[in-house]
């Protein structure tokens, strides 16, 4: 099946189509580590993490790259603030990113890569634009000259005069040729971390970690660059310049992907707000997949609009999911030989073939859930009926577990919660009543049940336990 990926450096889905083969160079701009991960970051980062899953299982192998900006002018400030070092502070919430992305199973990345571990390759990028004279150098740092690179705008559609209407941040330099232009190596104040270059003492620019990054681990050119949109202008656009201008070689990357915003409620998060959710925040409320869930059964480049509605009925579905996968996993039934070869070519097909469908058509994961959906609704539909067996809800349970190797929200392991005692006894003493069809007593002990927050299902082996 051919699968089809929307490039925003084009604006149009195209055939995808490696370098090398199944080799697939993979980058995705990652956090600065300044403070702890918020449902943005999630949003981004658990949308790759399936597109990456999907094109292993798809048997690509990829190699997923990811940067940590751990120096910039946001990390100085706040260490500053917190009367600490930049490389305390940085290491710090390097670990509760970590500890985010395992929560919400974001597990893919190849390599973190942090920028300071890169300044070899960085100041090597830097020499080079130098001497093609794309790069000078003013009072606080050395800039790149937009208007030296003749495609600089190609990206985010826009020309070098557009873009002089926004500035990127690190590149407020006075002096500088253009307004647009940004900083690739900044000289260091007083006390503020610094290393040794042809130029000065200083550290590196935002745009320039990425680039530098990338070439150590792909060279020049390579496969997918991702990203959250708004980093298609001006830092996507800033790295082309600059891997473009010291390569000569177009495209920089073949395919550019970027992820859709996060909203609450309508409005941009913002701690002014009072509506910033941060991950760890969240989890503690909530679990993990159904964040994982709630981003996964929206389109990577389409937005959420965050609230406590779109999460109610997100756990309903879940619900539903794990309903169905407990129904198929205790099926008994037995069906003739007839009826089992008419399900088989019948049952589960289009379900497997409307998934791969989906996926293969830009990663539509709504559409791959949808297809999910229509299979547990026909299979309850056989379940009522009794005319689905045990051989065809296995096949069923197999079809499922392919799919979350690439999704990871279906078979989540639960935490394991103790009933208490007063509950257990209660239904057994239900069941008591129930045996010598006292249904009044029986009723009234259900209601006592359900009032300490449980819910009883009469299924064929005996009473179920649910938490209401």
């Amino acid at each position: 099946m051919t699968l089809k990926i929307y490039n925003t450096l084009s604006g149009k889905k195209e055939t995808f189509k490696p370098r090398n083969a199944k080799r697939v160079d993979f980058y995705v701009c990652g956090p600065t580590v300044y403070d702890y991960s918020h449902l943005g970051h999630a949003r981004t980062y658990v949308a790759f993490d399936i597109i990456v899953k999907y094109l292993r299982e798809k048997g690509y192998k990829v190699f997923y790259l990811q940067n940590v900006t751990d120096i910039d002018d946001k990390i100085i400030k706040r260490a500053k603030e917190k009367l600490t070092t930049p490389k305390a502070l940085t290491k710090t919430f390097e670990k509760e990113y970590l500890k985010d992305m395992k929560a919400l199973k974001v597990d893919s990345v190849t390599k973190y890569a942090k920028a300071t571990d890169y300044l070899k390759e960085i100041i090597s990028q830097i020499k080079r634009l130098s001497e093609k004279e794309y790069a000078y150098r003013i009072e606080d740092g050395i800039y790149y000259d937009i208007n030296k690179f003749g495609n600089y705008g190609k990206l985010s559609k826009r020309t070098s005069s557009q873009a002089e209407d926004a500035v990127s941040r690190i590149d407020e330099g006075k002096g500088k040729r253009n307004k647009g232009d940004f900083c690739l190596w900044k000289f260091s104040k007083m006390n503020e971390p610094r290393w040794e270059s042809p130029w000065d003492w200083g550290r590196p620019g935002w745009h320039i970690e990425d680039t530098a990054i990338a070439e150590k681990h792909f060279g020049s050119q390579y496969d997918i660059h991702g990203g959250a949109r708004d980093l298609i202008f001006p830092h996507h656009e800033a790295e082309i310049a600059q891997m473009e201008g010291i390569s000569e070689k177009s495209p920089f990357v073949r395919y550019w992907m970027h992820s859709g915003f996060l909203t609450v409620e309508g409005q941009k998060m913002a701690k002014s707000l009072g509506n910033f959710i941060l991950i760890r925040d969240f989890t503690k409320k909530h679990s993990a997949r159904l964040l994982r869930f709630l981003i996964a059964k929206t389109h990577y480049r389409s937005p959420i609009d965050y609230s406590e509605k779109l999460l109610f009925q997100a756990q309903k579905e879940l619900d539903r999911i794990d309903e169905f996968v407990e129904k198929i996993k205790n099926l008994k039934t037995e069906l003739p030989r007839e009826a089992k070869v008419k399900m088989r070519a019948s049952f589960s097909s289009p379900s497997k073939k409307d998934f791969e469908n989906a996926m293969a058509d830009d990663f539509n994961t709504p559409k791959a859930i949808a297809a999910i959906f229509k299979l547990i609704n026909k299979g309850n539909s056989l379940i009522d009926k009794g005319k689905l067996g045990e051989k065809e809800a296995s096949n069923i349970l197999a079809f499922l577990k392919e799919t979350d190797k690439i999704f990871n929200f279906i078979f989540w392991a639960k935490p394991k919660e103790k009933t208490s005692q007063v509950v257990l006894n209660l239904v057994k003493l239900r069941e008591k009543y129930r045996k010598e069809g006292n249904w009044k007593k029986a009723d009234e002990i259900r209601k006592k049940i359900q009032q300490l927050g449980y819910g009883i299902e009469d299924v064929k082996e005996g009473p179920k336990i649910k938490k209401a």
